[in-house]
């Protein structure tokens, strides 16, 4: 996948709000994301099995693809040249 010209104050923004998700003694949150989105991307086949001490994710092929589509959805920044495409 080609990079993409990202709006990054949007990411930021989901990452703020996922991180919320943990809010715990008033400010403070997980650095992780919170295990019921884990749970449910692992019950619709886009992570493998969440469980275990590893401390990274494996995306499906179908979550890579979801993750790739995803990504270019939200956050990819318009283009303002007709001409030129946005990724």
């Amino acid at each position: 996948m080609a990079e993409p010209d990202l709006d990054t104050d949007k990411l930021d923004d989901a990452a703020l709000a996922i991180l919320s998700l943990t809010l715990h003694d008033g400010n403070r949150v997980w650095k992780g994301i919170d295990w019921s989105i884990t749970d449910r991307l692992h019950a619709k086949g886009l992570i493998h099995d969440p469980i275990g001490k590893a401390k990274s994710l494996a995306l499906t092929e179908d979550g890579l693809a979801r993750a790739e589509a995803a990504l270019v959805e939200l956050f990819v920044k318009l283009s303002d040249d007709p001409k030129r495409p946005a990724t």
